[in-house]
C-alpha cells in the first residue's frame, strides 16, 4: 500500500471512528441522570432506563441492514447519512420537554452508531494490510470499549456544572468533524448485491429484539411474571420467523452460514459475554454509588475513569500483542482478569467504596480490552474474505445488543429490589447490586471457558 493511501484510510477510519466514539460515549452518558430523570419526568428506573435501552436497540436493528447497504452503497455518504442524524437526534434529546421526545430523539441518535461502527470496521477488514490488521482493530476495540465507560464520567463532570441538555449539545462540534473529514477521506467501491434487501427479515428481527429486552425490563417493575414469559416466548417465536424467512426467502439479512462453525459461535458467545458485562456495568456502577454510597453524580461516574484510560492503553497493544503471538495469548489473558474484575465486585461488595470500585474496575478493563476487539478479529480470520462482512455486521449486532440487554438487566435487577425490597432505599438498592456483581462474576467464568475452548477447537482444526 502506497504511503499516501495507507495515511488516507488512517485518516478515513479515524473520521469514522470520532462519529462512532461520540455516539458510543452518548449512549452511557445518560446513566448518572437517571436519578434525576426519575424525579424530573416522575417515571420510574425501570422506564427511565429506556433511553439507553431504546438507543442501544435501535443501533442493534440497524446494523442488521448494514452487510447489504456497505456492499450496495459507498461508505462516504452512509457515514453522512449517520453524522446528520446523529446531530438532529441530538437537537431533539436536548431541547425535549418530556419522556417521550428525550426517548424519540436518542432512536434517532441510535441509527448513526448502528452506521459508522460498522463502517468503521469494514474500512479496516478491507482496507488494512493484514500485518496491521490487529493494531487498528485494536485502535476499533478502544474506541467502543473505551466510550461507554467514558460515558457515565463525562454526563458526570457536564451534571457538575451544568443541565443533562448539555451532555448533548457539547458533542455537536464533533460530529460536525467527523462529517468533514468523512467527506475528506472515506472511499471505497461497494462490490454490489446479487438480490433485494430482505425487508421482511428485518422486521422480524427488530420485533424479536424488541420483545426480549422488553422482556427483560419487566422484570424490574412485575419480576418473573406472566408478562414476562409471554414477551419473551413473543420475542422467540418471531426471532424463529426472522431466521426461517432469512434462510429461505430471496434474499438474505444476513449470511447465518457463518454460524455453522462452531469456532465462529464461541466467538460470538464471547464477544456477546463482554459486551453484556462492560455496558451492563457502565449502569450498575453509578447507579450503585449514587444509591449505595450516597456519591454525587460527578464521584459515580469518575469511578470508571482510571479503568477506562487503563483500557485506552491496553487496546492498541493487545492488537500488536495478537500481530505478534497470534490471538490466543491476549484473548486468554485478558479473560481471566475480565473474570477476577467481576470476581472482585462480588466478593468485595460489603466494603466496597469508590477506591475499590475503581481497583475492580481497572483489572476488568484490562482484561476487555486485551480480549474484546481480538474476538471480533480473530473470527475475521476464521471465514473466507467474502464473509468477512457478514462477520462484522453479525458481530456488531451482537455487542449492541448484548449492551442493551445488559443495561435492562442489571438495571431491572436494581429496580425490582428497590421496589419489592425491605429497609431504606440504600439498603435495597444494595441488594439489587449485589445480583448484578454476581451475574457478572459468573458470566466472567462462563467466558473463560468459552475462550479455552474455542482456541482448543482451532488448534485441532490446524493440526489435521
Amino acid at each position: 500500500m502506497k504511503q499516501s493511501d495507507s495515511k488516507n484510510t488512517t485518516l478515513a477510519i479515524l473520521s469514522v471512528g470520532l462519529l462512532t466514539f461520540i455516539g458510543i460515549l452518548n449512549e452511557t452518558s445518560m446513566n448518572v441522570t437517571y436519578p434525576i430523570l426519575v424525579k424530573q419526568f416522575g417515571a420510574p428506573l425501570s422506564t427511565i432506563q429506556w433511553i439507553t435501552t431504546g438507543y442501544l436497540l435501535t443501533v442493534t436493528i440497524i446494523m442488521g441492514t448494514t452487510a447489504y447497504l456497505l456492499r450496495q452503497i459507498p461508505a462516504r455518504w452512509l457515514h453522512l447519512g449517520a453524522g446528520v442524524a446523529f446531530i438532529l437526534g441530538s437537537c431533539l434529546a436536548a431541547l425535549s420537554n418530556n419522556f417521550s421526545l428525550l426517548l424519540i430523539g436518542r432512536i434517532i441518535q441510535g441509527i448513526a452508531t448502528g452506521f459508522s461502527t460498522p463502517i468503521m470496521f469494514q474500512l479496516i477488514f478491507t482496507q488494512v494490510p493484514k500485518e496491521k490488521l490487529g493494531l487498528m482493530t485494536g485502535v476499533a476495540g478502544m474506541i467502543i470499549s473505551l466510550a461507554p465507560a467514558l460515558g457515565p464520567t463525562y454526563g458526570g463532570i457536564v451534571l457538575s456544572f451544568a443541565s443533562w441538555r448539555m451532555i448533548f449539545w457539547l458533542l455537536l462540534p464533533l460530529a460536525l468533524i467527523s462529517i468533514l473529514g468523512g467527506q475528506l477521506y472515506v472511499r471505497n467501491r461497494p462490490m454490489g448485491n446479487q438480490t433485494s434487501f430482505s425487508y421482511a427479515a428485518l422486521l422480524l428481527l427488530g420485533i424479536s429484539l424488541f420483545f426480549v429486552v422488553y422482556a427483560m425490563s419487566v422484570i424490574g417493575s412485575q419480576g418473573l411474571s406472566v408478562a414476562f414469559l409471554i414477551n419473551l416466548l413473543i420475542g422467540l417465536v418471531f426471532f424463529a420467523a426472522f431466521v426461517y424467512v432469512n434462510d429461505h426467502g430471496k434474499s438474505q439479512l444476513l449470511n447465518l452460514t457463518i454460524f455453522k462453525k462452531l469456532t465462529i459461535v464461541l466467538a460470538a458467545l464471547t464477544y456477546f459475554i463482554l459486551q453484556f458485562a462492560n455496558i451492563g456495568l457502565s449502569v450498575t456502577i453509578p447507579t450503585y454509588a449514587e444509591y449505595v454510597l450516597s456519591a454525587s453524580s460527578l464521584i459515580a461516574g469518575l469511578c470508571l475513569l482510571p479503568g477506562s484510560f487503563v483500557g485506552a492503553i491496553i487496546s492498541p497493544w493487545a492488537g500488536k500483542l495478537a500481530d505478534k503471538y497470534g490471538f490466543k495469548q491476549p484473548i486468554s489473558i485478558g479473560g481471566i482478569l475480565f473474570f477476577l474484575g467481576n470476581l472482585g465486585f462480588a466478593l468485595l461488595q460489603p466494603v466496597l467504596t469508590p477506591a475499590l470500585i475503581i481497583l475492580c474496575h481497572v483489572a476488568f478493563r484490562a482484561g476487555l480490552n486485551l480480549a474484546f476487539a481480538n474476538s471480533i478479529s480473530n473470527a475475521s480470520t476464521l471465514v473466507d474474505k467474502k464473509t468477512v462482512s457478514d462477520v462484522n455486521s453479525a458481530f456488531n449486532m451482537i455487542q449492541q445488543f448484548a449492551g442493551s440487554l445488559g443495561v435492562s438487566i442489571a438495571t431491572a435487577l436494581i429496580s425490582l429490589n428497590q421496589k419489592y425490597g425491605q429497609g431504606r432505599l440504600a439498603t435495597r438498592s444494595y441488594q439489587g447490586g449485589k445480583l448484578d456483581f454476581c451475574l457478572f462474576a459468573l458470566l466472567g467464568l462462563i467466558a473463560i471457558c468459552l475462550i479455552w475452548h474455542n482456541f482448543h477447537l482451532q488448534a485441532r482444526s490446524t493440526n489435521e
